[in-house]
């Protein structure tokens, strides 16, 4: 299962209701893992609000070193650091090595914990796989914004569930080869190669893919193909191109869901000039073209389940 917990769902500049960007992931299995996809400023006192530890952190994806995306990791880092954290913590992002270093640069205090940093293409069309785990993965593309930025798509590993009846069809009976099945993808039955698709019912995992700022792109397409869900940037209602904005309007963000194919879309880092009833316009907007679309807003959270 995998929560997803919007922290801050503002562009620029915060208002009373929306904070800077920030987005909770928390994957249940065996274990839970929880990560973050930007840290906009005050995040740290959403975690608080929202009841999600800070310290559960182990990874941070950034998808650009615009402020409102990345200042609340100043104080995040402190604070872990006073509450006497110890285990590592990996910071993803464009440029990461740099913008880390200059972070952990600022001020007097002396780190107790090891904080890493992983640079993330920014260039380019290909998608590359930047974290494997056990039991998901995170990969990353570039998208188009003012200064080097990246997507991130969470994907969570397929499972294959021994199928008896096929293996009782094969002749084939349980053992210690099993073990190896899983783990390799395939192993030796009395000298006969067996793979495990024929053996097993494959059950795909989640997919869930997170813009930051970009202007539509179609990397942003290419990554979220058949995505369980689309997290867009939805800055606009209609996007003036005199401003020179990188970012989406609604309708741009619902075409790429639409090509993309996606199950459900939602629009996040809203521009402060809009109300409740612009933000209501905006939804129904991007309903006309792709209608599985939600406005996202501050503690909204969203459960998925194969």
């Amino acid at each position: 299962m995998l929560q997803i917990t919007f922290l801050g769902t503002v562009s620029g500049i915060p208002t009373k209701d929306r904070n800077h960007s920030a987005i909770i992931f928390e994957h249940y299995t065996d274990k839970k893992s929880t990560l973050l996809f930007d840290c906009g400023e005050g995040t740290q006192k959403q975690l608080m609000q929202s009841g999600i530890s800070f310290m559960d952190i182990d990874n941070i994806f950034i998808s650009h070193w615009h402020a409102d995306h990345f200042a609340g990791l100043i104080p995040l880092i402190q604070t872990m650091n006073m509450e006497k954290r110890k285990k590592e913590l990996t910071i993803f992002g464009p440029e990461a090595e740099r913008f880390v270093a200059n972070i952990i640069d600022l001020g007097y205090f002396g780190l107790r914990f090891p904080v890493n940093a992983i640079n993330v293409p920014f260039e380019g069309d290909e998608i590359t796989k930047i974290f494997d785990g056990e039991e998901f993965e995170v990969l990353s593309i570039p998208t188009l914004h003012t200064v080097p930025s990246a997507a991130y798509c969470f994907k969570e590993k397929d499972r294959w569930n021994i199928d008896l009846n096929k293996m009782k069809e094969l002749g084939l009976k349980r053992g210690y080869w099993l073990n190896k099945l899983k783990k390799h993808g395939e192993a030796e039955y009395k000298s006969k190669k067996i793979k495990i698709e024929d053996v097993s019912n494959k059950t795909e995992g989640l997919k869930v893919v997170y813009t930051g700022d970009t202007k539509p792109c179609e990397t942003v397409v290419k990554i979220s193909q058949q995505a369980d869900i689309l997290i867009h940037d939805g800055t606009f209602l209609e996007l003036d191109e005199s401003q020179g904005k990188y970012h989406a309007d609604v309708a741009e963000a619902a075409k790429i869901a639409k090509k993309a194919d996606v199950k459900q879309l939602i629009l996040t880092h809203l521009s402060r000039r809009y109300n409740k009833d612009d933000i209501k316009e905006m939804e129904e907007r991007a309903k006309k073209i792709f209608p599985n679309t939600k406005i996202a807003h501050d503690f909204m959270k969203v459960e998925l389940r194969k």
